[in-house]
């Protein structure tokens, strides 16, 4: 073997070897940084929550977590249960519970909390955790005070047999809201409009009915404070 071929071998080798250790840097500092940033995103998640509860459930003062399943309510997340926010005001009783929601918006996924009332059978109110929908357009979601009143009073009856919703929450084109169940799109932000009504609708037919079962439970619980229920309005 020439000399130059030796040259070219041992050159390729080299090369080979810096970009292996460019990519396992690259992958090391890809780790790193998504550990290091992610206790701060989950902690302003969490704050974002705790703000948002009483705005989506309207006259609430306590908020207690728990996590449902089909047969449990539990105080302690498992394996396939689904995170609650129960609200109550000073006395204790039940005004509502609090749930996250998801779809697929038009720049990416739309995350919001949502209020139910089992009172009415209604959604009380949304608020918005996480978008990146265009500013001016499909970030009205946020701030149209028009559609958010879609939210006041969305029906979200159960069926006869209590499996799913009587009648499932849909978006309409705007001005074309004929039912309760319908939510009343904002013109020129569709997509966002509709991903907030995919959202509530899928969260809703699935753990709607789990509430059902579990609504005896959640109005009658007593002394909130043993439950270490969390009081957050008044705390610094």
């Amino acid at each position: 073997m020439d000399k130059q071929s030796i040259s070219q071998r041992t050159s390729s080798s080299k090369m080979i070897l810096s970009l292996g250790l460019i990519s396992m840097l690259s992958g090391f500092l890809v780790v790193f940084v998504f550990h290091l940033t992610l206790e701060p995103i989950e902690k302003n998640k969490r704050e974002l929550i705790e703000k948002s509860v009483f705005k989506v459930v309207p006259g609430g003062e306590i908020r207690r977590n728990f996590f449902v399943t089909a047969k449990e309510l539990l105080t302690e997340k498992q394996e396939g249960s689904i995170p609650i926010y129960a609200v109550y005001d000073k006395k204790g009783q039940l005004k509502g519970i609090a749930a996250e929601a998801a779809a697929q918006g038009y720049a990416d996924m739309i995350r919001l909390l949502y209020g139910y009332s089992p009172s009415c059978q209604c959604i009380t109110g949304i608020s918005v955790i996480k978008t990146a929908e265009t500013p001016g357009l499909g970030d009205k979601i946020i701030t149209d005070e028009i559609f958010l009143e879609n939210f006041i009073a969305l029906d979200a009856k159960l069926n006869y047999e209590g499996k799913g919703l009587k009648n499932a929450i849909v978006t309409v084109k705007h001005g074309d809201k004929t039912a309760p169940w319908q939510i009343d799109a904002i013109s020129g932000a569709t997509v966002s409009s509709k991903a907030v009504g995919k959202a509530l609708n899928d969260s809703a037919q699935i753990l709607l009915p789990i509430l059902q079962a579990h609504i005896e439970k959640l109005s009658s619980v007593q002394g909130i404070q043993k439950y270490n229920a969390i009081k957050l309005r008044g705390q610094p």
